[in-house]
């Protein structure tokens, strides 16, 4: 019952693949320096990826992006097809249209239960000033409603 944003976690393998999923537990961690979490299960078929390599982008995902948000937590299909994207500093793909990205460096990993803790220090980050946030709350996508 707590409302989160909905971010992709984007990284580049070793062998240049292109790995993405969508995930909603972004969190920061700290500001001197600056540092974010997020989560991953054990068995995610990408874990090895994000534990082996040096960088990753989180793209902080905009109202107007669900579709996106559900074909990178589809499992079984190519959720790279026809999506726009750039390399970042580090390699890392930043999603066109994403309202925020943080481009980090893997500076930790933590195993706690069934998930796997990555702090990630944040070398560059950009954002869209006034852009609304897709959300994620219940189990159902939400978009901003000023109180």
């Amino acid at each position: 019952m707590f409302a989160t944003g909905v971010t992709i976690v984007t990284a580049r393998s070793a062998q240049g693949e292109l790995i993405g999923l969508t995930a909603s537990s972004f969190n920061s961690v700290s500001l001197t320096p600056p540092l974010v979490l997020w989560s991953l299960a054990r068995n995610a078929a990408s874990l090895a990826v994000f534990s082996a390599g040096s960088h990753y982008a989180i793209n902080v995902l905009g109202a107007c992006q669900k579709p996106l948000a559900e074909r990178f937590a589809t499992r079984g299909i190519d959720r790279w097809t026809d999506v726009e994207h750039t390399a970042g500093v580090s390699g890392a793909p930043l999603l066109q249209g994403a309202i925020a990205t943080f481009e980090c460096f893997n500076r930790s990993r933590y195993e706690e239960g069934d998930h796997v803790i990555f702090v990630g220090e944040v070398e560059r980050c950009t954002h869209n000033a006034g852009a609304s946030p897709l959300l994620y709350h219940g189990g159902r996508f939400y978009t901003e409603h000023p109180l």
